[in-house]
């Protein structure tokens, strides 16, 4: 796995542009990718040496007929009651696979929260400021970005909530 600091790093993606130009401290990590892999989430931590506990996925799921996104740690699931009580809605349903690629610029199993095509409402799961740095896509499968949730909330307008379950 490469680790690169943000002033080493190259081929970046629409998140590390994000990043680099808020002057934002983060870490890319690269691992391959296996497309076999059952679960992107779970492949990067195990890629990386990190606890599934610091890995969050980028889900994007509709609530109330508008996308939005919710980062859970990988080593649960996204409570989609909780994500729409979390921005004043009712229902939430996982969003088309499609129309999520579509609107945020990113393919699925490489969404990230950072530098989408249409930056979309972000709930951010409570659990993450426990951590002095979690791990999130950077935008494409097999390429993360360790930033501070802290950062990662201010550059997305996330709104803190417990949206992760398990």
């Amino acid at each position: 796995m490469a680790k690169k600091s943000k002033k080493q790093q190259s081929g970046g993606t629409p998140a590390t542009a994000a990043l680099t130009a808020a002057g934002v401290d983060f870490t890319v990590h690269a691992y391959e990718h296996d497309p076999a892999h059952p679960s992107y989430g779970e492949e990067a931590a195990e890629a990386m040496g990190v606890s599934p506990d610091r890995v969050f996925k980028t889900l994007v799921a509709d609530v109330d007929g508008a996308l939005v996104v919710g980062v859970v740690p990988v080593a649960g699931s996204l409570d989609l009651k909780a994500l729409a009580a979390a921005v004043g809605g009712k229902k939430a349903t996982m969003a088309d696979p499609t129309l999520a690629e579509r609107t945020t610029g990113y393919v699925r199993g490489g969404i990230s929260p950072l530098g989408q095509r249409r930056p979309l409402p972000t709930v951010l799961d409570t659990s993450a400021p426990t951590h002095p740095t979690i791990c999130v896509s950077a935008g494409r499968r097999g390429l993360e970005v360790e930033v501070s949730p802290d950062d990662l909330a201010r550059l997305t307008g996330a709104v803190l909530a417990p949206i992760g379950r398990g």
